[in-house]
């Protein structure tokens, strides 16, 4: 079983942990998102300048991740020095659809989210 397969230890059978424990990570969805907004692939230089709080080796890590699990395609060109472009794959942009939901009810939901929080927490 390779390092990177991603295995919920009480649950191991579960394909809803398995696959959500991959694009529920804080950079996963965003590297998707910015996949998507552009018409052409990116370099990753590219997807760095988007997203400059992520780290190069948060970023590299993610963009595995999503290659391994076929959401994105990764094309190295034989240049000196390489150029590599990533783009959504047909399952990346099958994907798209059910991410802009949880995003539209994230951004419906903010404010009130944020006021319960404070509720919740400003209590002693």
């Amino acid at each position: 079983m390779s390092k990177d397969f991603i295995q919920d230890p009480i649950f191991p059978e579960c394909p809803i942990r398995n696959v959500l424990a991959r694009i529920s990570t804080k950079w996963a969805l965003v590297v998707l998102y910015t996949l998507n907004g552009s018409s052409e692939p990116l370099r990753f230089r590219d997807l760095a300048e988007k997203n400059p709080d992520c780290s190069q080796k948060v970023l590299t890590s993610t963009l595995r991740g999503l290659e391994a699990d076929g959401l994105i395609s990764r094309k190295v060109f034989p240049e000196v020095p390489p150029r590599v472009e990533y783009k959504l794959t047909d399952r990346g942009r099958s994907f798209i659809p059910i991410m802009q939901l949880l995003i539209d009810w994230a951004y419906n939901n903010l404010y009130n989210i944020i006021n319960d929080r404070e509720k919740y927490y400003g209590q002693d």
